[in-house]
């Protein structure tokens, strides 16, 4: 593990350093040609990469690179989720068709960063398949961008294949968190916050304890500050982001609990709403529930993976914790919230699963009603205890369950979906629709869309909405 004595401050400034050597670099190049640099990220997998994407971007345009929506660019970097096989080969195919342009655009530079790189056999894939790839990064050293982009453009100076000037820098695991390094938020008046980093969990089918490393919690102060300074920036809203943000402050001396946190950040003047995720059901504190029950920030939504509804496969999956804490915690959380809007993830075909398994999970959805859930069918991921496992569950049958436990879910869903129609709820504006100009959509307190008419000057706004009407999935509005 690498470990270096105060280096939030050391390597902060020794990165800011690098970011304004590189900014000089590219002025100059830029009074020589008059030509812009460019930059495309494509991100892959959960809110963690996409915030991970937000300082990554922030880097490269601290440096010079301006922001384009194609990979027709000067600086391709992609940002990798590992948590299924079928997001390296996207990642795979992505670098195929990135490597046809650079054949026509000297002076290309293609980065690869993210969870996908912690695992050694994709590294040696790319190192062999995909030899024109220029530098390699993983999860622990994002902050080290500049340092990279400076060492691959002084390698350009030495000879031999392109394969010989790969700067490739993966760390197994860090202790460090680097603090204030520029970043870029993709809205002005909402942002996601990273709170604790890594995860101890080890679930018998999930890779992510082995990309992202242990847990690791950041400081109160940190937090609280970044926080500050955002709602000084304008951000209403703030997304606390964690494999598991119900395990924050474990690690901290003095312990800090996530419920103690939350408090903190309540005071905070201008934020208006707290959102986080993901929570893990087996930390999920009475505490909790109390300050979400009192909170006048916390959002009415909480997404709670329950995985499976099967005590025996919950105990194979190393989830700690039974049906019946589940259920049990629901219910305590239900009481204190009574408009708390519950989502959920749920596997279907894990490794022995039985029909009788199978309808264990049907019976808790039928008792939650969640308001809706991301299903997956189990996919083997290589490097965890389930892939090894017997009795793996035939695909045939994996997809029939998964096809009714689809329509479980929508039936649940339909129940939840209307609840609010004919009240007059805040909406925080978010955007103009995607599918009709005249309407501008925003999202409820519990998560929900609604797309009403309006000017798009009340974007970032919280305002009341009429929800006239429910759609399923979202509302129709009229602001009030």
């Amino acid at each position: 593990m690498k470990k270096i004595e105060n280096t939030n401050e050391f390597e902060t400034k020794r990165q800011l350093d690098i970011i304004n050597e590189l900014k000089k670099e590219y002025e100059a190049e830029f009074k020589r040609t008059g030509i812009n640099k460019t930059y495309h990220i494509e991100t892959f997998g959960c809110q963690m990469n996409s915030r991970d994407s937000e300082k990554i971007s922030g880097i490269l345009k601290q440096i010079g690179y301006i922001e384009t929506d194609t990979e027709d660019a000067d600086f391709v970097l992609y940002n990798t989720c590992t948590v299924r096989e079928n997001a390296n080969n996207r990642v795979y195919g992505r670098l195929g068709y990135v490597g046809r342009l650079k054949k026509n655009r000297p002076g290309m530079l293609v980065a690869i960063c993210g969870c996908m790189m912690q695992e050694t056999a994709a590294v040696e894939k790319i190192k062999t398949s995909y030899p024109f790839v220029d530098i390699i990064f993983g999860t622990h050293n994002i902050f080290k961008l500049a340092e990279l982009i400076k060492t691959r453009r002084e390698n350009e100076t030495i000879g031999g294949k392109q394969s010989d000037r790969m700067v490739i820098d993966l760390w197994k695991d860090t202790d460090m968190i680097v603090e204030s390094l520029p970043n870029d938020r993709k809205y002005p008046f909402k942002a996601g916050v990273n709170i604790v980093f890594g995860c101890d969990n080890y679930c018998s089918y999930c890779i992510v304890p082995y990309v992202r490393g242990r847990e690791r919690s950041r400081n109160v102060k940190d937090i609280i500050d970044e926080i500050k300074a955002l709602a000084d920036d304008g951000v209403k809203e703030v997304m606390l982001l964690g494999q598991n943000v119900n395990s924050y402050g474990k690690n901290l001396n003095p312990r800090v609990s996530f419920a103690q946190l939350l408090q903190e950040i309540e005071k905070i003047e201008g934020i208006e709403r707290i959102r986080f995720m993901t929570s893990h059901p087996k930390d999920l504190s009475q505490e909790l529930i109390d300050v979400m029950a009192t909170s006048k920030k916390i959002c009415k939504h909480l997404h709670l993976p329950l995985q499976s509804g099967s005590s025996r496969l919950l105990k194979i999956m190393n989830r700690k914790y039974s049906k019946e804490d589940y259920l049990d915690l629901v219910d305590r959380i239900k009481k204190a919230v009574p408009d708390i809007s519950l989502t959920t993830d749920i596997i279907v075909g894990f490794p022995g699963e039985t029909e009788e398994d199978f309808m264990e999970t049907i019976d808790v959805v039928k008792k939650v009603g969640f308001d809706s859930a991301f299903t997956f069918l189990y996919s083997k991921r290589s490097g965890t205890p389930a892939a090894n496992m017997d009795n793996q569950v035939e695909e045939n049958i994996a997809k029939e369950r998964f096809d009714r436990l689809l329509d479980e879910i929508q039936a649940s869903s339909a129940k939840a979906a209307g609840r609010d129609e004919h009240t007059i709820q805040d909406v925080l504006v978010e955007e103009v629709n995607s599918q009709n100009e005249d309407l501008l959509t925003g999202r409820l307190s519990n998560n929900m869309l609604v797309h009403f008419p309006g000017d798009k000057s009340l974007i970032g706004d919280i305002i009341p909405v009429y929800l006239k009407e429910s759609k399923g999935f979202y509302y129709i509005g009229e602001p009030v």
